[in-house]
């Protein structure tokens, strides 16, 4: 049986690309470059109507970047965006909320979790920020969320194979444990057969070609456009080639 790919998109180019080659599931988030925030409905909305194999789409739920310890405020934000999306057609949610202490903050995960019953909910890598993996991993587990995405408390999922194994064999069929972090074509092999994880994630990212404006009409336009960062979006070709490696693995 092929493994699950999750691709992780933060605009409306890469969800498509990441539909057409494949995936069998969607994060959708926005900024990415800031580890990925909360989507807007509008967002949603398009990629639902472009979306004719009825692809599961779960939305981020991080109402600003930085770390995952949040205020009262901040947690009303995020069930409030989790309410909006679920009506707007959201699959799941991907979220994660950490105390000062390293532990995971299970009143906060319940608060939101109740606003984003009865969809599914994954926890993501805040959960390579926890003190004690083996131990959190119980607590999420009984919080009820359906899987957790980590790089196994390490830059990469690649580096961190040990640690994901042994969460992997820990948890059994109780949660899935999705190896993410810098997977790619050339790893993604290697960190499959060293976890035997059922699920992988990665945004399979290209630099993508911009045009170039020949009629710029004045030197404001041509400095806007020289401070302009780099725009990735998800290589359609390179998602469709590890859709077809994962029929093999």
């Amino acid at each position: 049986m092929s493994k699950v790919l999750e691709v992780c998109v933060d605009n409306l180019e890469s969800a498509v690309a990441a539909l057409n080659g494949g995936a069998d599931r969607l994060e959708l988030c926005t900024s990415l470059i800031e580890g990925g925030l909360t989507p807007t409905p509008g967002l949603l909305t398009q990629i639902q109507n472009m979306n004719p194999r009825k692809v599961p789409v779960y939305c981020m739920l991080r109402c600003r970047p930085g770390n995952f310890i949040y205020k009262i405020e901040e947690v009303e934000i995020m069930k409030e965006d989790a309410k909006i999306l679920r009506r707007s057609g959201a699959d799941g949610f991907v979220f994660g909320a950490l105390a000062n202490n390293g532990d995971v903050d299970m009143k906060t995960c319940r608060e939101i979790i109740k606003a984003c019953y009865p969809l599914p909910v994954t926890f993501h890598r805040a959960f390579d920020f926890v003190r004690r993996p083996t131990i959190e991993v119980e607590v999420i587990i009984d919080l009820g969320f359906e899987r957790i995405l980590t790089s196994g408390k390490q830059q990469t999922a690649q580096v961190g194979v040990k640690l994901i194994k042994k969460l992997i064999e820990q948890a059994g069929s109780r949660i899935i444990l999705m190896p993410g972090g810098g997977v790619n074509k050339d790893n993604i092999k290697f960190i499959l057969d060293n976890t035997e994880a059922k699920e992988i994630h990665g945004s399979f990212k290209k630099l993508k070609d911009e045009p170039k404006n020949e009629n710029q009409e004045n030197e404001e336009i041509i400095n806007l456009a020289e401070e302009n960062v780099p725009v990735y979006v998800t290589d359609e070709d390179a998602v469709a080639e590890i859709v077809n490696m994962l029929k093999t693995v």
